[in-house]
């Protein structure tokens, strides 16, 4: 089940559990299931950059290169702004994090094709038409919803995002204006990469792989001590414990267990 994201100075909100008629449940009967508790770590709701298109999934905030702190925002009506934002760190905007549910976009890779497309807050796409106008109000994804993740050949880390599915050969920049919000103007069609249409992708850590991976390896390293004993078979001490663990770790579990299991049976007719 898809959360509502959750933003720095939130106060978690206590839920009451209830049974189908009604009543509620007592603290003795409410279980906790392992993916509940993952999910509910603060640490799955942090922000990290992304290093390739590959990274992409999930909630991301789309960093726009100006002079102010600004990304990619649209409002209820679909009107393509620049948001400025206000989560960074020492005004880096390689750790800007969203205050604002319209700075954020779901990205989801278009199957069958290199491009992906942004879902906007109230359920809408970002769009960008032949003239280089974005917009939020498509419903379903199209050429001119799709967009190719391309990274920057001067700067790790950044991205430039080709139009109409790279068919165009055109790329969305910024460009200084006093009238635009936050004096940025969003356009596609730029005809080369450049400083300005080079963008950081944000995204939620929970969804990067290789964070994903990592917290995997760590969740199936981590194992007690009953666990172990109910796959020995009988009673374990420290040093068996100790060499199981690590076996775990190494990736050479099972013929340790079967070592401890053997050693187990000599004890046993000694």
């Amino acid at each position: 089940m898809v959360k509502p994201l959750t933003f720095k100075g939130d106060k978690p909100k206590k839920r009451k559990n209830r049974d189908a008629d009604g009543e509620k449940i007592p603290k003795a009967r409410k279980t906790a299931a392992p993916e509940d508790e993952e999910n509910d770590n603060p640490e799955d709701q942090s922000w990290v950059s992304a290093d390739a298109p590959s990274d992409l999934a999930g909630p991301v905030v789309l960093v726009l290169p100006s002079d102010t702190p600004t990304c990619i925002a649209s409002d209820a009506n679909g009107v393509v702004f620049a948001s400025e934002l206000e989560n960074l760190i020492e005004n880096d905007p390689g750790t800007a994090e969203p205050h604002d549910v319209r700075q954020v976009w779901v990205v989801t890779q278009i199957a069958g094709t290199d491009s992906v497309s942004f879902k906007g807050h109230h359920g809408k796409y970002l769009s960008c038409d032949k003239y280089g106008l974005l917009s939020a109000t498509a419903s379903a994804v199209s050429h001119l919803e799709s967009f190719v993740v391309v990274p920057s050949p001067e700067v790790q880390g950044t991205f430039s995002l080709q139009t109409h599915g790279g068919d165009s050969g055109l790329f969305l920049c910024v460009k200084e204006s006093t009238k635009a919000a936050a004096g940025v103007e969003i356009r596609g069609d730029a005809t080369d990469i450049s400083f300005d249409t080079t963008l950081r992708l944000r995204m939620q850590a929970r969804f990067k792989p290789r964070v994903r991976k990592t917290k995997e390896t760590k969740a199936y390293e981590k194992i007690s001590k009953k666990e172990l004993e109910e796959m020995a078979g009988r009673k374990l001490d420290d040093d068996d414990v100790k060499k199981l663990r690590r076996a775990r770790k190494d990736g050479n579990f099972h013929e340790v267990m079967l070592d401890v299991k053997v050693k187990g049976k000599h004890d046993k007719f000694a």
